[in-house]
């Protein structure tokens, strides 16, 4: 069965949750055309792409490409460039950063024009916010016990020692 993508060709997909040290598993969709039904098909193929700086995190928009020879089983491809970080919207004409349907700079400027509310809740402040990932290496809460015990069984009681119940 010979494959629709040429060897060296670019691909763009999106990275997903993955790991693999050194590499980003990249999601690349396409859509498939079948004869009998002349309908196309959504399909995707997960390819392992080298990245050795950890430069793509999961849902960034990246470039790959076939290396001309494997660094490992997995990972075949290598990390050509970021295009897209997941989260900051760009319009690929103007360059500028979009919300929702509008451009920051308007967002902005409405704001500015019209105030923000008296308790102070005017909407998000883009230019203040950290950049993405500024959480990584923190602990979070998984490592302190989530259930509380809430009743014990008395001795000779069918749920005494069930650790579900305890």
């Amino acid at each position: 069965m010979a494959s629709s993508v040429q060897r060296g060709a670019l691909l763009i997909g999106q990275c997903i949750a993955h790991k693999t040290p050194n590499a980003a598993k990249v999601r690349v969709k396409r859509l498939k055309f079948d004869d009998n039904l002349n309908m196309y098909f959504r399909k995707h193929t997960n390819y392992f792409a080298h990245d050795p700086e950890g430069v793509c995190k999961t849902g960034d928009i990246v470039l790959i490409k076939e290396m001309p020879e494997k660094v490992t089983v997995l990972i075949t491809h290598s990390l050509v460039k970021k295009v897209y970080a997941f989260g900051d919207i760009t319009d690929p004409i103007t360059g500028k950063k979009v919300v929702v349907g509008q451009y920051r700079d308007h967002v902005e400027q409405r704001n500015e024009m019209f105030g923000v509310a008296e308790d102070g809740s005017g909407g998000f402040k883009y230019a203040k916010a950290p950049d993405r990932g500024w959480q990584e290496g923190k602990t979070d809460f998984t490592h302190k016990v989530g259930y509380q015990k809430w009743h014990e069984f008395e001795p000779g009681h069918p749920l005494h020692n069930d650790p579900a119940a305890s």
